[in-house]
């Protein structure tokens, strides 16, 4: 699922001197970050990071470009937004799991440069069975520009923490560690994915529902080719 803070769904360039998802000095410590930006874990250490860019579980089947450390960069307000959202969660049960954050226009090129390159189609089972690799960026799930190299859209999903208590928001399997049911996998380019999908079981169109009405409580911007 991905969501855009709605304070700035509008703009769409690269945040000026951000640097990519970093690894840790040799104290352990972060680097700098331009100020307006922070690590989320620094804000919101609860909301799980599952960073599918930094390594191989993604449409391209490897790590990306300047995905340096599996680490969620975003804008102060967006993670502060992101942190309101998950303390309404924490006492129904579950938890925020963020996918992708900030995305360096590094890694976007390197998306592109996969996009162009049709012979490399070894994910389309799983990423883009039902459409051809040719038309990804005529249909919009690959682009030149990326509104997450603003840092303030994310990619995300609701993970249950203890069943009972989430069985009384969301629809489908509830055991204790998995994700919510929201009917594709994370990454995946189909007409499946759209959040308002008609064809996807009535608990995943609940699913998909509850989880717009919940984060634009707090301010997101549903994306809604994506769940």
């Amino acid at each position: 699922w991905s969501v855009c803070l709605a304070a700035t769904a509008l703009a769409a360039c690269a945040v000026p001197g951000l640097p990519a998802p970093e690894s840790e000095s040799e104290s352990g410590h972060h680097a700098a970050l331009p100020t307006g930006f922070v690590h989320l874990a620094a804000l919101a250490p609860d909301v799980l990071q599952d960073m599918r860019y930094h390594g191989a579980d993604n449409f391209v089947g490897r790590p990306i470009a300047a995905y340096e450390s599996p680490r969620c960069i975003l804008s102060e307000p967006a993670a502060r937004a992101l942190q309101a959202a998950q303390a309404e969660l924490r006492p129904q049960g579950m938890a925020l799991k963020v996918f992708d954050c900030y995305r360096p226009q590094a890694a976007v090129d390197d998306f592109v440069r996969w996009g162009r390159d049709l012979a490399d189609q070894k994910t389309k089972a799983a990423f883009y069975p039902d459409v051809p690799k040719q038309a990804l960026f005529q249909r919009g799930y690959i682009a030149e520009k990326s509104g997450h190299s603003r840092a303030s859209t994310v990619d995300m999903t609701l993970v249950v923490l203890n069943g009972k208590l989430a069985s009384k928001h969301v629809h489908g399997p509830l055991a204790d560690g998995i994700d919510v049911d929201m009917g594709t996998p994370f990454d995946m380019f189909d007409e499946q994915s759209h959040t308002d999908n008609s064809k996807q079981s009535p608990d995943v169109q609940h699913n998909r529902r509850w989880l717009r009405t919940l984060m634009e409580r707090h301010g997101w911007k549903n994306l809604p080719e994506e769940w």
